[in-house]
């Protein structure tokens, strides 16, 4: 048993170290918490702690299922509202807390297992429903592997412990049934660790993977407020000095003031060059508000019409649904700007780009693919980095599809890229189901 505590608590604190801001890792790691004292109990009766044993095993029995309903429900992504999560947690904790009001710990601990059956079963069962539905509804390829994995460990074992320890308890009381539990428990442990350097579990390999993009964003967004601060303050005292050199400068000294006047306009094109790289940087506050997501690709497409015109790009739209979401219309629309211009700028003999907006079970699509001279699988997986372009202008700073990328991610939602060399590139925006407004 004391390998069951330590085994459990380890995966707690893997969890939490990995990622201690994902309120996923908290929630995960708080269950495994609770699930991982039930290890102790044995272990504290037999040195005459019986008191602390007792207080261990309600524990275990009672907050292990409201924690794995609780990371599922936050796993599963379909509560974003912090008011209503906060109010569905604290009415989903009421069973346990009346479950300990009436159960008796002394002189012995004697625990309703009927009643606990009751209000545990619908906490399990839903929880693997969370887990298979969250699964279901994902669009992004990567993300749904991960789902699948954390699925795979998760659902077989949840259900074996509500068979085997809640439901076993009500029909046989004396029966120990722990060691066909510990058989799942192996199992998910085994998988566990197999997919942990494949693909990820919970987000640990995610981290290594997907996370030092999200780093990345973080960390060239600071650097470009410290970059802008910087440069302000030390354009301002070129300034100044210029003029003030101006002033000293006789006015027949015309080559002291052509040089001044270069540096002056040298200071203010640094100065719109960084400001150019922060407007993009800087961190995005969202404003969501009711929009329709194919009357903003029309304004987009107007915006953008004489560049378009210009490159001999014509534009075919294909809205399978005209759904309403709640998005910010001011990012959403430069973003969808920059892959239009991306989508030109690959095709300079012209060619056509395909608009689909469509609709399903797990959200929104919007598709945009050009029939350009597509991108090298080599450098596919860098198109999203901060300053990494494959353009040779010297005003691209490589930051178009990092702040596509930055928008769709604090929009809840996702972005794929699928290109061939010299057939074409699809860039496609997924939305989330709960971003959709039914009417």
């Amino acid at each position: 048993m004391l390998y069951y505590f330590s085994v459990l608590l380890a995966a707690a604190l893997v969890l939490v170290a990995s990622n201690p801001r994902s309120e996923v890792n908290r929630w995960a790691a708080i269950f495994l918490g609770c699930a991982s004292v039930g290890g102790l109990t044995d272990e504290l009766r037999d040195a005459d702690l019986k008191e602390w044993a007792n207080a261990l095993q309600f524990l275990n029995l009672t907050l292990t299922p409201y924690g794995v309903l609780i990371f599922s429900l936050v796993y599963a992504e379909l509560l974003h509202s912090s008011k209503w999560k906060a109010l569905l947690k604290g009415l989903l904790l009421i069973p346990a807390l009346v479950t300990l009001a009436i159960t008796p710990f002394n002189p012995e601990l004697n625990i309703d297992y009927t009643l606990l059956l009751i209000w545990t079963a619908p906490y399990y069962i839903g929880a693997c429903c969370l887990l298979i539905v969250s699964l279901l509804k994902e669009n992004n390829r990567s993300r749904r592997r991960n789902r699948l994995v954390t699925t795979l460990i998760m659902v077989p074992t949840l259900l074996a412990a509500l068979v085997f320890i809640y439901v076993a308890k009500v029909i046989f009381p004396s029966f120990e049934f722990f060691r066909y539990v510990s058989f799942f428990l192996i199992y998910s442990f085994v998988v566990a660790l197999l997919c942990l350097f494949v693909y990820g579990v919970l987000g640990i390999k995610l981290r290594i993977e997907r996370d030092p993009l999200d780093n990345a964003m973080k960390a060239v967004s600071t650097g470009a407020n410290l970059l802008n601060h910087t440069i302000k303050n030390e354009i301002g005292k070129i300034a100044i000095s210029s003029e003030n050199l101006k002033r000293a400068v006789f006015k027949e000294d015309e080559l002291s003031r052509q040089h001044l006047q270069i540096i002056s306009d040298s200071s203010e094109h640094m100065l719109a060059m960084v400001e150019r790289i922060h407007s993009r940087m800087k961190d995005i506050v969202l404003t969501p508000r009711l929009c329709r997501l194919d009357q903003l690709v029309e304004q987009c497409i107007l915006h953008n019409q004489q560049r378009l015109d210009k490159d001999r790009v014509s534009v075919d739209m294909d809205f399978l649904a005209r759904p309403d979401l709640m998005c910010d219309a001011v990012h959403l629309k430069e973003a969808i700007g920059n892959l239009l211009v991306n989508a030109a700028e690959a095709m300079p003999g012209g060619g056509t780009i395909q608009i689909v907006i469509s609709e399903n079970s797990k959200g929104v699509s919007l598709a945009i693919e050009d029939t350009g001279a597509g991108i090298a699988a080599d450098t596919l997986a860098h198109v999203f980095e901060p300053f990494y372009s494959t353009k040779k202008s010297s005003s691209n700073f490589g930051l178009g599809l990092s702040y596509v990328y930055n928008v769709m991610r604090k929009s809840g939602g996702s972005v794929d890229i699928v290109s061939t060399v010299n057939k074409g590139t699809k860039i496609t925006l997924h939305f989330p189901r709960v971003r959709r407004i039914h009417e």
